[in-house]
């Protein structure tokens, strides 16, 4: 699998990472056969994070034996030094290393001060004068953060949600990064699902030669077609921007990326997906969402307790009450349109 240079790290690493998030949902052993088969079609960067429950701990599971043939990044959520180096002495022990090639931080609503000793910049900075870190940067949702963390020069990478599907001004990023040697990681790259054939955002990324995708990956299936991919990389032509065109028109304007850090919902709802079903009903097969099962789902938006926490923890700042009312009233009409005898 072809490989390249991430930024001013000079890690080599395969153009096509593996975001770990999705494998958190899976059994260890499933995991285990993923992770194995990713490695061994050429794969060599995995993108982890503290928060995502056991994703560390099944990476460690399946790889440890191949650790010296791998680049690991993770992620702490941490506000201050002390945190996060216990973060980052946690995610140690569970990836079964004594050190990560890229510690981040995990989208921070606002850059730490440099100066304070106590901040998780410090932290980061400590980690790697100890060895516990290769390489530091930042991941973010914001793009004025993320461009602010690229011109401040304290970071190596930095992570941002960037696919076919981008506003010019988040591309900006990949641009300010270059000038300065900053590797970029693309997360969401199939902005949560919504984007269906792969293939289009695969060549828009393709074409940045400082970008590196991390595809979510939670199934063999996933994993089979981006090693299907990177063996015929498609060639970003008319045809594929007619697609990207189309993606572009149908999906305009705010809508839920499926990143799940709303999550958990007090009422059981399932947010990254119910608050996006009108863009699923028209972007994969509907069938299964017809299912009494699947209704009695959608119903629970009318037991929202107000709490406000997927609110304040959406990294987009979705109004997410709301969209999930517009959701449940569109998948209403949708529900009965089609299931008239």
């Amino acid at each position: 699998m072809e490989k390249i240079k991430l930024g001013r790290t000079n890690l080599m690493v395969s153009r096509s990472g593996f975001g770990a998030l999705p494998i958190q949902r899976v059994s260890l052993e499933e995991a285990q056969a993923i992770l194995r088969k990713a490695y061994d079609s050429g794969i060599n960067f995995f993108d982890t994070a503290r928060v995502y429950t056991d994703s560390e701990e099944k990476i460690g599971y399946a790889l440890a034996g191949v650790r010296n043939h791998i680049i690991i990044a993770t992620k702490s959520k941490a506000g201050d030094r002390k945190t996060l180096l216990q973060d980052l002495a946690t995610s140690l022990s569970k990836l079964k290393t004594d050190y990560v090639d890229i510690l981040q931080l995990h989208n921070p609503k606002e850059l730490p001060d440099p100066e304070d000793p106590e901040s998780p910049y410090a932290g980061l900075v400590e980690a790697k004068a100890k060895g516990m870190a290769r390489f530091i940067g930042l991941t973010n949702h914001n793009i004025k953060t993320a461009i602010a963390a690229a011109e401040s020069g304290r970071y190596d990478t930095i992570q941002f949600p960037l696919s076919s599907l981008s506003a010019a001004e988040d591309l900006k990023l990949i641009e300010v990064c270059k000038e300065r040697g900053l590797g970029v990681i693309a997360m969401k790259a199939l902005s949560g699902g919504l984007i269906t054939k792969a293939a289009t955002t695969f060549a828009f990324l393709r074409q940045y030669d400082n970008v590196v995708p991390i595809w979510g990956i939670q199934k063999m299936h996933e994993l089979d077609e981006f090693i299907s991919l990177e063996k015929n990389p498609p060639v970003l032509d008319e045809a594929m921007w007619q697609d990207i065109e189309k993606d572009r028109a149908e999906l305009a304007g705010n809508f839920c990326r499926g990143c799940g850090y709303c999550m958990p919902c007090p009422a059981g709802i399932e947010i990254p997906t119910q608050a996006r079903i009108s863009l699923l009903l028209n972007r994969a097969p509907y069938q299964p969402f017809l299912k009494d099962s699947f209704r009695a789902k959608m119903d629970l938006i009318n037991q929202c307790v107000g709490c406000g926490h997927c609110k304040k923890n959406c990294p987009y700042e979705l109004d997410t009450p709301n969209l999930l009312k517009r959701e449940l009233k569109k998948y209403y009409e949708f529900y009965e349109a089609h299931t008239k005898k």
